[in-house]
């Protein structure tokens, strides 16, 4: 039946209309004109473009298989390791939705694309296997040393730090959690200690008088750096001290006149180190070298002004006297971290030269460690809990020893409690415990004794957990720095395995991180934001 006349001209006058539709979707816009695209057409031509898209990509896919990078639970979001993103380009995120409710329930998993440790890989094949510690021309004690630490080979941080810190110059050393920071930065600066004999103190009473300070932001930290320190220097005749607070001036005042006398090195907290010194029983006057471990917790605002009390009794200064007279060289200092905290530079400037550090950084620095599984699963707050027992009833009947972090020390307490009641064996380690309680927690989940520890953030720096096998974020991070130090507990220089690190999603600003994080593992980089202000020192007069 063919139209009528009326819709004849009611086809004609539509036409028009659904030209300019299409040439609006297609970017063209007839000129003098404004075209107002329906929004169900727009939203039907963007969904088609997705389809293609999906297409091309699963038919990309199935030419080139191949091991994952992101493994998704929804397979058209997976990406292959192949696969490069551009660093301009705006990847599809599993994780785009997840701050909607509905979104409960998904999660993604970084797969690992390599066996070993960054730390551990060969040096370029111009560089050949890389120097020994002996072809490093460190004194036949410390090598001694490092036989009783059954430590034969060197990795990337100490190839790069050892030769560097042994010409004497202050240095930032930055390199990525597990990776042997601590031998890096003794090695150099004992060698330096032994190079140099002390001259006998003229008052054997008088205060104790180090010539290397280790400055530490925990007692967990400061034993265990003390233990690695104690086997380096036993063969050289070194001897090493710990000061730690949490007592009464007589209990400092004994840790550091406890023989043998004279002790060489001596490692603290800030808050031990300015006791000490407020009451003379340490002098700082003879210091040969200093080190600032893990620098961004030693930023902390409980630690900020203990730390430029400490910096203010050193010799740091271009025209203070040096050690050995006006003529001698400044206090060599060593700030070392895997993360540092943007004040640092400004601190350190009121007492020495940061324009004349040298900076020691790892090519893996500030990047997620491409031989750790990490899962994030989007989860409600409720269902944080029935996930956690899941993974502990299968991480202890399989052996494996589990680290888990909570963002505040109410809460470790709390899940201990609920642990308690699942009869599930733990150990608990929070800064608001006291000195006695924390003693030995943490050297006991070493040895083995219990295989679960549920902990803070106070666990998450330096600590040697080369035994962990799994780390679980049951409070997500507040911060990328906090990510990297906590899946830095597992796939250490040491470690059995590589480890694996599962993460609870829960609230909308935790989205937010995960995101960032999403986004620089499909584009393989680095996370953002990183980049110490050091290295950018404030102008002067600025």
């Amino acid at each position: 039946m063919a139209p009528g006349r009326g819709g004849i001209a009611a086809a004609v006058a539509l036409l028009p209309r659904r030209q300019a539709a299409t040439r609006a979707a297609a970017g063209a816009q007839p000129p003098g004109s404004v075209v107002r695209v329906p929004w169900a057409l727009r939203v039907r031509l963007q969904r088609g473009a997705q389809r293609r898209q999906r297409g091309q990509g699963e038919a990309a896919a199935a030419a080139r298989p191949g091991k994952l990078l992101l493994r998704s639970r929804r397979p058209e979001l997976s990406q292959p390791h192949w696969q490069t993103v551009g660093r301009w380009e705006r990847p599809p995120l599993v994780s785009a939705g997840w701050k909607h409710r509905k979104a409960r329930g998904d999660y993604f998993q970084l797969e690992p694309s390599q066996e070993a440790a960054p730390a551990l890989e060969a040096p370029p094949p111009e560089a050949r296997q890389g120097p020994s510690f002996a072809e490093m021309g460190l004194q036949p004690a410390l090598l001694a040393g490092l036989a009783r630490l059954s430590v034969s080979r060197p990795t990337a941080v100490q190839r790069l730090a050892i030769p560097a810190l042994r010409r004497g110059r202050s240095a930032l050393c930055a390199a990525e959690t597990g990776s042997g920071k601590t031998l890096a930065y003794l090695l150099p600066l004992l060698d330096g200690l032994l190079s140099r004999p002390a001259e006998p103190l003229a008052d054997a009473a008088g205060p104790a008088s180090p010539r290397g300070l280790v400055v530490l932001p925990s007692r967990e930290l400061a034993a265990q750096v003390g233990a690695v320190a104690a086997a380096l220097c036993r063969p050289a005749g070194l001897q090493v001290r710990g000061l730690t607070g949490g007592g009464a001036a007589g209990g400092l005042r004994r840790q550091l006149r406890a023989p043998p006398p004279g002790a060489a090195v001596l490692l603290g907290t800030p808050g031990a180190l300015r006791a000490a010194l407020r009451w003379r029983f340490l002098a700082l006057g003879r210091l040969r070298w200093m080190v600032l471990d893990e620098a961004d917790a030693l930023m902390d605002e409980s630690f900020a002004e203990p730390l430029e009390e400490i910096l203010a009794h050193a010799p740091l200064a271009a025209g203070a006297p040096g050690p050995a007279g006006p003529g001698e060289a400044r206090t060599q200092v060593v700030v070392v971290g895997a993360t540092f905290p943007t004040g640092l530079s400004e601190m350190l400037e009121k007492f020495t030269d940061v324009g004349r550090f040298v900076t020691l950084t790892t090519q893996h620095l500030h990047r997620l460690p491409p031989h750790v599984q990490q899962k994030f699963v989007r989860l409600k707050g409720q269902d944080k809990l029935p996930e956690l027992l899941q993974l502990l009833k299968e991480g202890p009947a399989s052996g494996r020893t589990v680290l888990i972090f909570c963002n505040s020390a109410s809460t470790v307490n709390w899940l201990g409690y609920i642990l308690d009641d699942h009869k599930i064996k733990h150990l608990r380690l929070q800064g608001q415990m006291s000195a006695a309680a924390r003693a030995g927690i943490f050297a006991s989940f070493q040895k083995g004794d219990v295989s679960v520890l549920v902990c803070t953030d106070l666990a998450s720096r330096g600590l040697d957990t080369s035994s962990v096998q799994l780390v679980v974020n049951y409070d997500f991070p507040e911060t990328l720095q906090d990510y990297l130090h906590r899946v830095g507990r597992v796939g250490r220089v040491g470690s059995k395995g590589p480890g694996a690190v599962v993460s609870f999603v829960t609230h909308r600003w935790d989205v937010d991180l995960v995101r960032k994080i999403e986004t620089a593992a499909r584009k393989k980089s680095g996370l953002p934001g990183m980049d110490s202000s050091i290295n950018k020192p404030t102008p002067k007069g600025g």
